[in-house]
């Protein structure tokens, strides 16, 4: 790469739920911006991270795995990824090299059949199978679409992702630095520790609870000990999950606390004094206006 040019864009990640999206965009970042969980749906927003080198600057955005919507908050989701395939330079794709193609992929590769966007097939989780069942895999999708690249990686453990972003950096336009060269994200300090928050709930409870919880920072500022005071809310849709949420005699609250003050000391690099509330909202993924208020919005 000619060193005086720099080169910059802006690149979708977009695949199933539970492939390691997010888990991709942490590892290229070097830096905790998007939760991450073994349960479906875990993102629900466009994350949008940013890397930046001496000769490129990828903004990227992460998407929720897409599957059909079950409620509006489902539907809000579908929107935040196909509106993702609009106006980007390049599209990453990612499968999990270890599961056979199935509808959710095919569904997405009928979307990417009408973009003319270049896209980049990551089969991820290579770590996960041998190498036959890795070009058997990719085989089975080189059928399906003209992918412009075709790049295996292992997102946990890092494997060929510097690969990857150098074969990204041969499909950027040259241009201008987007965002300083120290900033990882455009979302809010807030957005990030309400995710974090949501997070550790995600780990420490089953069943219909995560997808019922939503978070949202009530109050955020540095007192005069440079310790931060934050105040969440944890919302949830009924009084049964209120109670699996604060655990006996509030333990399972407790654990969440202690996770989630780890990591945010971690992200804020500062001491952190945490409150966490726990109310009901009845119903509200199916609720526009409680939707809009804890932060989704429609994309046009």
């Amino acid at each position: 790469m000619n060193k005086s040019t720099f080169k910059s864009g802006f690149v979708s990640i977009i695949g199933r739920p539970n492939v390691g999206k997010s888990t991709l965009l942490n590892q290229v970042l070097g830096q905790k911006i998007a939760i991450m969980s073994d349960k479906p749906q875990t993102t629900r927003n466009k994350i949008q991270g940013v890397y930046t080198d001496s000769a490129m600057q990828i903004i990227f955005i992460d998407t929720p795995g897409m599957q059909k919507p079950r409620s509006a908050l489902g539907k809000f989701m579908l929107q935040a990824t196909e509106s993702a395939l609009q106006e980007v330079d390049l599209i990453l794709f990612c499968i999990d090299a270890s599961e056979k193609l199935g509808g959710g992929d095919r569904h997405i590769l009928q979307l990417l059949a009408n973009v003319r966007t270049p896209v980049f097939l990551v089969v991820n989780k290579l770590d996960r199978v041998a190498p036959e069942l890795l070009l058997q895999r990719i085989t089975e999708y080189k059928d399906e679409h003209a992918f412009a690249e075709i790049i295996p990686v292992s997102a946990l453990q890092g494997n060929n992702v510097q690969t990857l972003l150098t074969q990204i950096a041969n499909y950027l336009p040259e241009g201008p630095m987007y965002y300083p060269a120290d900033q990882v994200t455009d979302h809010p300090e807030q957005f990030i520790c309400a995710e974090l928050i949501r997070e550790k709930i995600l780990h420490l409870t089953r069943d219909e609870v995560p997808h019922s919880i939503a978070v949202a920072i009530e109050r955020m500022k540095t007192n005069e000990k440079g310790i931060v005071e934050l105040a969440a809310v944890i919302y949830v849709e009924r009084d049964s999950q209120k109670g699996i949420i604060i655990g006996k005699r509030g333990a399972l609250l407790k654990q969440v606390g202690e996770q989630a003050r780890h990591d945010i000391e971690a992200l804020l690099g500062s001491k952190l004094f945490l409150e966490l509330w726990v109310k009901v909202k009845k119903d509200w993924r199916n609720q526009e206006r409680v939707l809009r208020d804890l932060g989704y919005r429609e994309y046009d």
